[in-house]
């Protein structure tokens, strides 16, 4: 049986809170025509700051560290993927029919959606395929999911303290190495943009389990610099393509070194002992708010900004997607993701205890390690 971990509700806020930044991110700071004119002009003076906001998938991305870790912790690859499965598809199956219907009904014409790309998007790997994403934000699963296949494998191996300390050491290492060599095929599986984010982001969750342990300050020292070496001037130049600002290294290091700052104050300090419920409340929001924000509010600033000041169009942009991200976890996740999880746990056993096909016996399972202490 896995080990229960402790709920930490700051980190649930925290999630919350970049995805807020993103939301904002995308409604007044992003160069978009939905404001009828360019966005700088239509909120003097807040582009600046929310282009910021942007760095909130940097922050996702080592949050997901800690929290993938903590979620694999004590499983093993059947009750991992099964897990994964019934957090990710029905909020994402949802969103990508909302999608739909507000670009096949609502605003038929605007981009053009054939049945095979809204099928392959279902699958959440469109990009394996070379499809393009319904909803722009859908990028970021895609880096989720390859994070995913290879923590997989690491539990399949088992996690001991010795295998955990060379992953998150040598992968990002890797992936730096194959993009500087133009290994472009294996700077991709080995998400090599966003690798340093995730390997932190577990290097933060062995500290929480071993704070004194000056390898993994060493570890977490390492990711911290590669990611703001690399994953931080790829954010820059995304953020210069969509809203013309210009950030120089100092800056970019900076926002990628607070990220990790950021979780480790929620994780390694007492507030990781905060009881608040509503935090974690508003952390349950945060995935499917962050899969239906951009396409619908925007939409919904296009259709306001004419008849309202700008300041409230954006707070009606925004509780509206607040609204659809509480129905889809209230109608959607908590009835299905259950239910999802426990079919493929079930599925995925009996297919191993079934064995192969052609009536090949199945290998033995391997036991998994003993996690670190």
């Amino acid at each position: 049986m896995p080990r229960t971990s402790p709920r930490l509700a700051a980190l649930d806020g925290l999630r919350f809170a970049a995805a807020a930044a993103v939301l904002l991110y995308h409604f007044v700071a992003v160069n978009h025509h939905a404001w009828g004119l360019r966005t700088d002009e239509a909120m003097p003076g807040v582009q600046q700051v929310a282009a910021f906001g942007s760095f909130g998938v940097q922050l996702f991305f080592v949050i997901s560290g800690f929290v993938i870790l903590m979620t694999a912790w004590g499983r093993d690859v059947q009750a991992f993927v099964a897990s994964r499965a019934g957090r990710l598809l029905p909020a994402y199956w949802a969103s990508v029919l909302l999608v739909l219907v507000l670009l096949v009904l609502v605003v038929p014409g605007r981009r053009d959606i054939d049945v095979p790309q809204a099928v392959l998007n279902l699958t959440m790997v469109q990009r394996a395929f070379g499809v393009e994403d319904v909803e722009a934000v859908y990028w970021t699963l895609w880096s989720e999911l390859r994070f995913y296949v290879l923590v997989g494998v690491l539990v399949g191996v088992g996690l001991t303290r010795g295998r955990l300390l060379a992953f998150v050491t040598l992968w990002p290492v890797a992936g730096a190495i194959a993009t500087q060599s133009g290994s472009h095929v294996v700077a991709n599986v080995l998400v090599a943009a966003d690798a340093p984010l995730f390997a932190g982001g577990m290097v933060l969750y062995l500290l929480a389990r071993a704070p004194r342990s000056p390898v993994l300050w060493l570890a977490l020292g390492l990711n911290m610099a590669l990611a703001a070496a690399h994953s931080g001037r790829i954010q820059a130049v995304r953020i210069e393509n969509s809203t013309d600002l210009v950030l120089g290294p100092a800056t970019y290091w900076v926002a990628i070194v607070a990220c990790f700052a950021l979780v480790a104050a929620v994780t390694l300090t007492p507030l990781a002992r905060v009881p608040w419920g509503w935090l974690t409340t508003l952390g349950a929001l945060t995935y499917p708010l962050y899969l239906v924000h951009s396409s619908w509010g925007r939409w919904v600033i296009e259709s306001l900004h004419p008849y309202l000041p700008a300041w409230a169009t954006l707070a009606v942009a925004t509780a509206v997607c607040l609204g659809l991200a509480v129905a889809l976890h209230r109608f959607v996740e908590r009835p299905l993701g259950p239910r999802l999880r426990r079919a493929v746990e079930r599925d995925l056993r009996r297919g191993a205890e079934s064995g192969t096909v052609d009536g090949a016996q199945p290998a033995p399972a391997v036991p998994a390690a003993s996690p670190v202490r």
